[in-house]
């Protein structure tokens, strides 16, 4: 049953699309915001650029290590796949499950807040201030009825087959690669400030803590820097997520054996370019008091301002809507192909099992995009980030380790491509993204705590599951 409904896949995405998917899903909006929460919990540049680097790196040893498991397993399903050939059908479960109640629906909710949040800037009665209904402590407003309509617009327009999406993913990454280019040679050549710069840079490694209200900073010790790093990493990290889309939806890929891998690699650096040289400009253009201090955390609108002038807010505004918008078509194409390979085990609604006319999995669209529409009502994009990425962490930990798993439990399978720096790079990703981990859990236990607990509960759902089968 399986492979019969894996054939009616229509393979009609090539490596361009590919590396399209893996790009315009990674950047969302975090590049133009989570520099100012890095700046206050590290308050210094040498740190600030480090934690970008570092979270590109290890998300790139991450995206090279999973070109073997794509390779071995080119079917739709990706990492879900992965974990139930390298562990089990539970812990498999256990992702399938963290995936839909969290990881992808609270992506998609995120960057769908993200998403009206900067449309308040062309128009202000769309702002989160904008208060429709009040009960107790919810407070339902405009900004959210925004994101839910994205939600659902590009969920149909999913629906009627992946070359329409397709077309838009491809043409709004490309528009959304050429906009941050613009921004950092603009950034450059016009505003930057030999004065800022050596500011910035004159005392680049030593640690210091923002007071917002003051505007002032303290120094501060190792212990509070290591807290700082791993608080500063959860957006980093959330920024550099989303690469793996592209594995879900394998079963379209033309050469998934060669494009899949290959499409991981070249998304991840293009990614980690473009962050890096885009902090490098922030560096250069604004003094680092104003990074941390940038109103609403909006970085990108203030060196936009410092660019362009006034204008500067609107070009930013628009820039990010085109990003978050494609994002949000990649996470929905990607995310349904997921629940589509576990009703195909027996693990999710039947109905999300079936095709329709076009070839893709409706049912499982719009199942994904009620639970999605329903978190956009939650909380704020904070909250929505700290409760995905551990759940994203530990899977990702589990998969990488699948790969050492999977060389001793079928040695003979054949693998077009091996992991790059086996065993080195995998297991260095496994102690870093562990670290993280662990430090989350200390220093973020009620947002980070609850998405464990939602992730646990999965394991007595699994066992209900298997004894209605």
């Amino acid at each position: 049953m399986e492979n019969q409904n894996q054939d009616e896949f229509k393979k009609e995405l090539g490596l361009l699309d590919g590396t399209m998917l893996v790009v315009g899903s990674m950047i969302g909006s975090g590049i133009f915001i989570v520099s100012a929460d890095i700046a206050r919990q590290v308050g210094s540049t040498g740190w600030l650029i480090l934690i970008w680097l570092l979270s590109g790196i290890i998300t790139m040893i991450a995206a090279v290590s999973y070109g073997e498991l794509s390779a071995m397993f080119p079917n739709a399903g990706g990492q879900y796949v992965y974990l139930k050939e390298a562990y089990n059908k539970l812990i498999a479960f256990l992702y399938g499950w963290s995936f839909f109640a969290v990881i992808q629906t609270g992506t998609i909710a995120a960057v769908g807040v993200a998403f009206s949040k900067f449309t308040a800037y062309l128009i202000p009665a769309v702002s989160d201030e904008n208060i429709l209904y009040e009960i107790g402590s919810f407070k339902l407003n405009v900004a959210q009825i925004v994101s839910i309509i994205t939600i659902i617009f590009l969920t149909y327009l999913n629906t009627r087959g992946v070359k329409n999406s397709k077309i838009l993913q491809t043409i709004l990454t490309i528009i959304k690669i050429l906009s941050i280019s613009g921004l950092i040679i603009f950034g450059f050549t016009l505003a930057a400030k030999a004065s800022v710069w050596n500011a910035n840079w004159s005392d680049a490694w030593a640690p210091h803590a923002f007071d917002k209200e003051t505007g002032s900073w303290m120094p501060i010790g190792t212990t509070a820097l290591i807290t700082g790093i791993s608080a500063a990493m959860v957006g980093t990290l959330f920024s550099s997520d989303s690469w793996t889309g592209v594995t879900f939806i394998a079963g379209e890929i033309k050469n998934p054996k060669r494009n899949v891998g290959l499409s991981m690699f070249l998304g991840t650096l293009i990614v980690t370019i473009i962050y890096v040289l885009t902090n490098l400009m922030y560096v250069a253009v604004i003094p680092l008091s104003e990074i941390a201090g940038a109103k609403s955390d909006r970085v990108a609108v203030v060196a936009s301002q410092y660019i362009f002038g006034d204008i500067g807010t609107l070009i930013i505004a628009l820039m990010i809507m085109i990003s978050t918008f494609a994002c949000n078509n990649g996470l929905i194409m990607a995310g349904a192909r997921v629940y589509y390979t576990m009703a195909n085990d027996g693990l999710f609604f039947k109905k999300a099992a079936q095709l329709n006319n076009a070839s893709v999995p409706a049912w499982a669209l719009w199942a994904q995009c009620i639970w999605a529409s329903v978190l956009c009502f939650t909380g704020k994009y904070g909250d929505l980030l700290d409760f995905v990425i551990i759940i994203v962490l530990i899977f990702y930990i589990l998969t990488i380790y699948g790969i050492i798993r999977l060389r001793k439990k079928i040695p003979d399978l054949v693998r077009p491509y091996k992991a790059i720096g086996y065993p080195f790079l995998p297991l260095l990703y496994i102690l870093i993204a562990s670290a993280v981990c662990v430090s989350l859990l200390f220093v973020k236990f009620s947002t980070c705590g609850w998405g464990v607990l939602i992730m646990l509960v999965g394991i007595p759902v699994y066992y209900l599951i298997k004894e209605k089968d």
